[in-house]
This record gives structure tokens, C-alpha cells and sequence, in this order.
């Protein structure tokens, strides 16, 4: 038995710990509950009303559609990766602007869904330098795309940075150079992005299961899982991987550029004449090496010649792997890839081009050019290829002086890249001329700022060695097109 005093000390205590929990704040305490899996003590309506933001009417989403309300309280869960937290589920690590691939462009942090900018920058993404140093040339040449287009003529360039259009504030012109443009998602009828349909990713729509069209406009009347039956080849593969499934047809991919039939064709896309041809041509007859008829991709030879691309006269007394190998020599391809394999010898292409020669057309004097078509720099001679220089002239093509008349401070100043460094720091600058290094074959450019590694590729060979490679694009030559001067559009090959 306890002391009457003790007794009513303890109920003085339990008093006073009452009269504290009421003065915390109901949303903050658990105390709701009278214990684990008891009833709640508010009524849904209050419960409701604690869980969502404030200013939102009743019916809106509670816990920011991120969690789960028990008393008032939001429980938050993940449902995509990234991490929610905040008394409503406000917060998100990953909604915070980024620039160039970087988040609050690697000049501040992200709090809560805006970005805290360091000192000296500012923006949205902390992307904007609050002092620029840059001269207004620098400052647009470090905004342009590459079609050399000031912030895509869709924003206004800040201090080498592109600040986009967002007059009405919805933000769907962005971008670094900003180049993406989701209005173009936009339904004209329902004025929704994709119809409701789907998500826009810079300006192209990505439709959910069931819908296609270019702005998810179109339903299809067969369930997805039918859709991709009909679509499956029988190795497999959807359209065979070269083309896309619509509503259980493939569409297949036509790399005709006038929109012409297309060399891909078939239920599934199985069949691609361009397996028929020696060397890729869509704009010739050379299918088969013009010795045969192409069915589904193989080669029917007429009589007299044989191959798997009717390369081969019978008459040849040479095996075809004997012929392909005299045409090939020392090259990765028969031909060094710039001509046609017949019975061991090789017929260079361009036609009637004297620039292209060679037993296995090895030698190709186009590439003693510059983009103007100046042989050498005019300070040389083309050999197979290569340029001789003539005294006082050095440079892959005999760009460089040996001697020069300009002070080291004015070479240095003509060097300097947009950013201000010499050479991009990829080279060293002779004479106001940057000499790229040579240990690394890919650099290229007027201050050594271009990666060739960035040029297409056709057969393994950067721009198919039908064109030269400036700065990450393919500069073809004559009578060849396509990203990888991989398409002839001359006359069919003698």
C-alpha cells in the first residue's frame, strides 16, 4: 500500500504530463491514438485536412500523392527511385532544375526541390554566373547549337549560357542550348501534352501501351500483348529490330532519304536488300553487283556468276575468297572500301575520280584537301594521300609556317579557345595556329576542340571513307550523302 501522500503526488504528476502532451501540436504527436492499432481520435474530414497542403481543396491529393495519411500524419513512400520526406511528402532530392546533365549545374545543392546557389551564381539551376568575364563573341559562340544557332533562335544567351523562352511560364521550351520544345507535344484538339497518352521527351512523344500517332492521338483495337505477336519475327526479335510496331504492323525503318520503298521491307522487316549490294547505293541498280535478282536479302545469281553478291564470274579462274583477298592486300576491306571487287581486281569509285587509285584503290588524294579543296594548303604536294610540303612548311596539311612573324603574346591570343584556354588544353600553338597532339589521332579543329570519335560510322569506318570528319560531323565528298557518307547518289558504278 502506497502513502497517502505518495498517492497524491503521483496524481499530481500525471496532471501536469496530461496538460503538457495537449499543448503539442496534435499534427506532431502521436498521442492521437491511445495506442498501436487503436482507432484514431480525429475524424477522417480533420485527418484529411492535416495531410494536405495548404490551400488545397478538399478532395486534393493528400501527402502530395506520395505516401499514405494515418491520423494526420503522411507516412511517405517511394514509388520511383529518388527519395520524399517533409511533414507532406513535399520534398523530392531529384526535382531540382539541372543544367548540362547536372543537378543545380554543380554549383549548389538541392533543398527541397530548389536549388541553393553557391556564391557567385544564380538561376533556377544555379547556371548563370553573377559576374561574367566573357567577351560578348565568347559568350555566343559557347551558346550556339551545332547547326551554329544562338540558343536555337529559342532563348537569349547570358554569359556563354542559354536562357530559354518562357513567356506564359511553362516551361517547356529547355534545354542547354535550348534545343527541345514540348509544345510540339501538344494535342491541337484536346490541348493536352501526348493526348493524355503518354510523356514528351524534347518535343517527341513516347506512347503508353495501346496508343500511337505522333501525339498519341490513335487507339489501337487489339490489346498490346496481340500487338507484339504480330509483330515478332521468327527469330524473336519485335520488327525485327529494324523498325517500330504499330498497332500489330511494323512499321520498318526506310533509309531512302527521299521517303521512297525503302531498302527494310516485310510483315516482320526480315528482309533488307541492302544485304544484295557489293557497296551500299540506294540510288543505283547495283543489287547483286548488277549480276543478279535480290530476294528477301539474298542474292539469285544469273548464270556466269556465282557469290554470295554475284561478285564472282565463273569464268574467274580464281576461288572468291582467293579474289577478295588480292582486292583486300593490306586493307581492313577488299577495295580499301572505296571501290568493286571483280575476280581479284578492284574498279575505284567515284567513276572517272583520278583522285581515287591504287591497286586496292589505297590511295585517295582527296584527303590532302581542306574544306575549301585547297590541295596541301598550297604549300605542298599530294602522294597518296599524304601531303609533301614544300620548304618552310610543316602541318598534316602543310598549314604551319616554320618561321613566324607575329610576337609570342599575339600567337597565344589568336590560340585561345572560347573558354580561354590554349588549345583547349589538347595541343600547342605555333605561329597563331593550335598543332593538335598527335599521341591523340581524334583530336581536331581550329583550337583543338572537335573529337572525330564523334563521327558516324558505316562498316566500321568513320564516315565509311567517303568524306572527312570536321569536328564530330561528316563532311562528305562528292556524290555521297547520309550521316556517315554512307549513301552514293551518283550514277550506277561501271
Amino acid at each position: 500500500m502506497c502513502p497517502p501522500g505518495f498517492r497524491n503526488f503521483l496524481l499530481l504528476a500525471s496532471s501536469l504530463l496530461l496538460a503538457g502532451l495537449s499543448a503539442v501540436p496534435q499534427s506532431f504527436s502521436p498521442s492521437l491514438r491511445n495506442s498501436s492499432g487503436a482507432p484514431c481520435r480525429l475524424s477522417r474530414a480533420e485527418s484529411e485536412r492535416r495531410c494536405r497542403a495548404p490551400g488545397q481543396p478538399p478532395g486534393g491529393a493528400l501527402c502530395h500523392g506520395r505516401g499514405r495519411c494515418e491520423c494526420g500524419v503522411c507516412i511517405c513512400h517511394v514509388t520511383e527511385p529518388g527519395t520524399y520526406f517533409g511533414p507532406l511528402c513535399e520534398c523530392h532530392d531529384w526535382v531540382c532544375e539541372t543544367y548540362d546533365g547536372s543537378t543545380c549545374a554543380g554549383h549548389g545543392t538541392c533543398d527541397c526541390g530548389k536549388c541553393r546557389c553557391d556564391a557567385g551564381w544564380s538561376g533556377d539551376a544555379c547556371q548563370y554566373p553573377t559576374k561574367c568575364d566573357l567577351t560578348k563573341k565568347k559568350s555566343n559562340q559557347m551558346c550556339k547549337n551545332s547547326q551554329d544557332v544562338i540558343c536555337s533562335n529559342a532563348g537569349t544567351c547570358h554569359c556563354g549560357r542559354c536562357k530559354c523562352d518562357d513567356s506564359d511560364g511553362s516551361g517547356l521550351v529547355y534545354g542547354k542550348f535550348c534545343e527541345c520544345d514540348d509544345r510540339e507535344c501538344i494535342d491541337d484538339e484536346t490541348e493536352e501534352i501526348c493526348g493524355g497518352h503518354g510523356k514528351c521527351y524534347c518535343g517527341n512523344c513516347y506512347c503508353e501501351a495501346g496508343w500511337h500517332g505522333d501525339k498519341c492521338e490513335f487507339q489501337c483495337d487489339i490489346p498490346p500483348w496481340e500487338s507484339k505477336r504480330r509483330c515478332t519475327a521468327p527469330d524473336g526479335r519485335v520488327c525485327s529490330n529494324r523498325g517500330t510496331c504499330v498497332c500489330g504492323e511494323c512499321s520498318c525503318h526506310d533509309v531512302d532519304p527521299t521517303g521512297d520503298w525503302g531498302d527494310i521491307h516485310g510483315d516482320t522487316c526480315e528482309c533488307d536488300e541492302r544485304d544484295c549490294r557489293a557497296v551500299y547505293d540506294r540510288y543505283s541498280d547495283d543489287f547483286c553487283s548488277g549480276h543478279g535478282q535480290c530476294n528477301c536479302g539474298r542474292c539469285d545469281c544469273k548464270a556466269g556468276w556465282s557469290g554470295e553478291k554475284c561478285e564472282q564470274p565463273r569464268s574467274c579462274p580464281l576461288s572468291a575468297e582467293e579474289s577478295v583477298r588480292r582486292c583486300q592486300g593490306g586493307a581492313e576491306r577488299p577495295c580499301s572500301g572505296r571501290g568493286k571487287c571483280e575476280c581479284g581486281k578492284c574498279t575505284c569509285y567515284p567513276p572517272g575520280d583520278r583522285r581515287v587509285y591504287g591497286k586496292t584503290c589505297e590511295c585517295d588524294d582527296r584527303r590532302c584537301e581542306d574544306l575549301e579543296g585547297v590541295v596541301c594548303g598550297g604549300h605542298g604536294t599530294c602522294s597518296c594521300g599524304h601531303c609533301v610540303c614544300e620548304r618552310g612548311w610543316f602541318g598534316t596539311l602543310c598549314q604551319h609556317p616554320r618561321k613566324c612573324n607575329m610576337t609570342e603574346e599575339q600567337s597565344r591570343s589568336l590560340c585561345e579557345s572560347a573558354d580561354g584556354i590554349l588549345c583547349s588544353g589538347k595541343g600547342s600553338c605555333h605561329c597563331g595556329k593550335c598543332i593538335c597532339s598527335a599521341e591523340e589521332w581524334y583530336i581536331s579543329g581550329e583550337f583543338c576542340d572537335c573529337d572525330d570519335r564523334d563521327c558516324d560510322k558505316h562498316d566500321g569506318l568513320i564516315c565509311t571513307g567517303n568524306g572527312i570528319c570536321s569536328c564530330g560531323s561528316c563532311e562528305c565528298w562528292d556524290g555521297w550523302n547520309g550521316n556517315a557518307c554512307e549513301i552514293w547518289l551518283g550514277t550506277e558504278y561501271p
